[in-house]
C-alpha cells in the first residue's frame, strides 16, 4: 500500500488551481454530484514518495510526469534528460510543471484529459 490514501467513495483530484482543465473537471465533478476531494498541488506539497505513486499508479515513469511544453519549464529548464530525483525535486519546487489533474478512486487512476474524463473512474 503506498503513502497515498485512497477509497471506493470518493474520487482525490491532484490539481493546479492555476490549471483552467482542473477548474472545468472540479466544476463538472461538482455538477454530476461525485463526491471529490481536491489537492491542490499549488498549496499541498507533494513528498517524492507521492510524486513517484502517482506517477506508478499512471503507468508512466516520474520525467513523464513533467509537462515540458509548460511555460514554467521552458523558462526555468532546457529540454535534458535529468535523474528520477533531479525530476521529483523539479516537481516539488515547480509543481505547476506536472501533468494534472490527476484522479485516483480505489485502486484506478486516471489523468483527465478532459473535464468529462472524471466519470470514467
Amino acid at each position: 500500500m503506498g503513502e497515498i490514501a485512497t477509497s471506493e467513495r470518493q474520487i482525490t483530484l491532484f490539481y493546479s488551481s492555476k490549471s483552467v482543465r482542473a477548474k472545468q473537471t472540479l466544476i463538472y465533478a461538482k455538477a454530476e454530484g461525485l463526491p471529490i476531494r481536491e489537492v491542490d498541488i499549488l498549496k499541498t506539497k507533494l513528498t517524492g514518495t507521492q510524486i513517484v505513486e502517482l506517477a506508478h499508479r499512471l503507468k508512466m515513469e516520474v520525467k513523464d510526469f513533467v509537462n515540458q511544453n509548460h511555460p514554467e519549464y521552458t523558462r526555468q529548464f532546457e529540454q535534458h534528460d535529468f535523474s528520477e530525483n533531479d525530476w521529483i525535486k523539479m516537481i516539488q519546487h515547480h509543481p505547476e510543471i506536472m501533468k494534472q489533474p490527476i484522479a485516483l478512486r480505489g485502486d484506478i487512476a486516471i489523468l483527465v484529459e478532459t473535464p468529462t474524463d472524471i466519470i470514467k473512474i
